[in-house]
């Protein structure tokens, strides 16, 4: 088979498994619903560890088109793809962590009316992130973008029965769509000025010479003002990866997301759409690495998301929510890797994450299933004897998040602090002390629900009147457990997914850290030339840590580790030893606990604010506008106009004889006198 049509075939076989689960879910069944979409996605996993095996073993890169969609004004419109060693390694991610969503989701939607559509969806979210990781230009990148935040929309509102499910999905749509529109400008500007959507031949106008040239151009934004032309661009595109990748301001969605059921909350926010603007940013280096301006930008939004999001992780409840804010301080840290021109480490991490992060999502799942639904960890306690797999398998992805040595976000977390550390921009220092400080604010909140959830006192099937799990669930039954009842460990179909994810968030870190980071993996794929952040931190390891193994058993003395290591013992101190002290800090805090659980009022600045102003002038635009200029003015009133005056016609129609010669004579007479004064006049009379 030719690697075009492998690489066609690979985004294909999801799409056909979804197509079928989708129009004929109720002539095959449950079980042929999740056969063909888990075959589909097999198939894809399969060829795609097969690309990179190749790529990895002396094979060829490929760049290339399979059709040409349109052409305007000479400019091609392709169906083609770019599939090197980063495309590969995101193809192995995507693949392998939504064939084990798929897994997981047999045994956890087993009773959902929604069963053969949930597959669907999931299987069409696949195909959606395939194309966009597999594209080699911006027209199928903005396809798979908006692909994917269209299927994201379907499945956090996949029980739309239910009001806050509805109002996540239109909240999350909402706010994409303003990233969107600003990656939108950002591609347009991109062909107005080089004239292409082809990513190579963008590339390669910035190689060499040429790069000094387009760093010197200016576009007008504003009258008088001039803007660097690839500052501007990269911001505007980065402005989409804000939406995707759930970015301060724009990060707002993710939370209320969790509204989805958990396995689409493990597929959307560990491996795929929310990687999805870190992997663009990565596949743009060529261009991001001109612009000084945009790198700053770039990395302190990502400082203030990884440090300010963190924080609000630490108030949560809701075991779902507790992971997506973690989800949300892990994008952080990718980000700051970006700006930092840390490319191959921000990658590496997005890779590390995306297996320990669906492994603690599908955890928090198979905990749900036990607690009945009940998602509060206030309710939970003491479910490591109950739950051995899932107990021993969500310690091993909290390690990792952490960043604790030999686990596999050690390697990546840890790179991204020596990168920024290496960094000479001027944001560098705030994103440095964001970082760090966040290794602490990351450990404690993950075992603080660590703790509440497997250890500590049983709280489970007793009454509580003042807090409730929320149930992910797609219908209102009663969820915890009843008094005297006990948790239960998932099935397989839910355990086999978790042990499956969770050898590579323990392994993967240390075997790939070398040929990522300081190996040929992104050469050539990823350019770095204008901050040679990377050659800095490839001499520091080689000279002082000599392998990853050298590199972990250093980190024990360093200050990130440090840090966790105090987050986790304050954790174990506070919810196990001393539960008190949370309460009487909480109530001490005052204004400061209110700033957090309002979120920074940023809900409210979105919907009391943007949202109620445009609600505002779209009343008065309704009430001024509408009802009152045109439906009462020119609709209501011409009809008024008219009836007015046939009013006042109609009573000359009165169908008497002598009113219509009177009328007649009256007529002529005008017209004579009319005749008579117009001809006299002219006549000089």
């Amino acid at each position: 088979m030719d690697k075009p049509t492998l690489y066609l075939l690979i985004p294909l076989f999801p799409l056909f498994g979804a197509i079928l689960a989708g129009l004929f879910g109720r002539l095959i069944g449950r079980a042929g619903a999740h056969t063909v979409t888990i075959l589909g996605v097999a198939a894809a996993c399969v060829c795609s560890i097969n690309v990179l095996w190749d790529l990895m073993h002396g094979g060829a890169a490929y760049n290339g088109n399979v059709y040409t969609a349109l052409t305007i004004d000479g400019i091609d419109v392709n169906v083609g793809f770019l599939v090197d060693k980063l495309t590969a390694m995101m193809m192995v991610v995507v693949t392998f962590v939504s064939l084990m969503v798929h897994l997981y989701t047999i045994g956890y939607m087993h009773d959902d009316p929604g069963y053969q559509r949930f597959f669907s969806y999931i299987s069409l979210f696949t195909f959606s992130m395939l194309m966009l990781v597999m594209s080699n230009n911006f027209v199928q990148l903005f396809f798979g973008w908006e692909a994917v935040g269209l299927v994201s929309y379907l499945l956090i509102g996949f029980w739309y029965t239910r009001p806050t499910a509805i109002f996540a999905n239109l909240k999350a749509f909402l706010v994409n769509r303003v990233g969107d529109f600003g990656f939108l400008l950002g591609i347009g500007l991109v062909l107005t000025h080089f004239g292409t959507f082809d990513y190579k031949q963008v590339f390669d106008q910035l190689q060499g010479s040429q790069a000094a040239i387009w760093q010197a151009k200016t576009i007008s934004i504003f009258s008088g003002v001039q803007w660097p032309l690839l500052a501007v661009t990269c911001i505007l595109l980065f402005v989409g990866a804000m939406g995707k990748s759930a970015q301060f301001p724009l990060h707002v969605w993710l939370p209320d997301s969790m509204e989805g059921p958990t396995p689409i909350s493990a597929l959307i926010h560990a491996a795929t759409m929310v990687t999805a603007g870190i992997f663009m940013v990565a596949r743009m280096s060529p261009i991001y690495e001109l612009s000084d301006v945009a790198l700053n930008f770039v990395m302190v939004i990502g400082a203030i998301t990884a440090l300010f999001m963190g924080f609000l992780g630490i108030i949560q409840n809701d075991i779902k929510r507790v992971v997506a804010y973690s989800t949300l301080s892990q994008l952080g840290y990718m980000t700051i890797a970006l700006g930092a021109s840390a490319y191959s480490v921000a990658v590496f991490h997005l890779m590390t994450h995306a297996f320990f992060k669906a492994l603690l999502f599908l955890g928090a799942g198979s905990v749900i299933m036990g607690m009945h639904h009940d998602q509060d960890i206030r309710n939970m306690g003491g479910l490591s004897k109950y739950m051995r797999i899932t107990w021993f398998t969500s310690l091993i992805g909290s390690l990792a998040l952490i960043g604790t040595p030999f686990f596999s976000g050690f390697y990546s977390k840890d790179s991204i602090i020596e990168a920024v550390k290496a960094s000479h921009l001027a944001g560098s220092s705030f994103a440095y002390a964001a970082a760090v400080i966040g290794v602490f604010v990351t450990a404690f909140y993950s075992f603080r629900m660590y703790f509440l959830v497997f250890h500590g006192e049983e709280r489970f099937g007793k009454a509580h009147d003042d807090h409730h799990g929320h149930d992910d669930h797609g219908d209102d039954h009663h969820h915890g457990l009843a008094p005297g009842e006990k948790p239960h460990e998932s099935p397989w179909v839910v355990t086999v997914p978790l042990i499956a994810l969770a050898i590579p968030s323990l392994l993967i870190g240390y075997f790939a850290i070398e040929p990522m980071l300081y190996g040929d993996f992104f050469q050539n794929i990823i350019y770095s030339g204008a901050h040679p952040v990377m050659e800095e931190m490839t001499h520091e390891f080689h000279h002082q840590f000599h392998d990853a193994a050298g590199m972990a058993l250093h980190s024990f003395t360093s200050l990130p580790f440090i840090l966790a290591l105090s987050g986790v013992l304050v954790a174990w101190f506070f919810y196990l030893k001393a539960p008190q002290i949370p309460a009487k800090i909480k109530q001490m805090s005052g204004p400061l606990f209110t700033l957090l659980e309002n979120k920074y009022y940023m809900d409210h600045l979105y919907i009391q604010g943007f949202a109620a102003f445009g609600r505002g002038v779209g009343k008065v635009f309704w009430k001024l506008g509408d009802t009152m200029l045109i439906d009462g003015l020119f609709v209501n009133g011409a009809a008024k106009l008219v009836a007015v005056f046939s009013s006042v016609t109609r009573r000359l129609q009165s169908g008497y004889i002598y009113h219509y010669a009177s009328a007649m004579i009256v007529g002529v007479l005008v017209f004579l006198g009319w005749w008579l004064w117009h001809g006299n006049f002219a006549l000089g009379f």
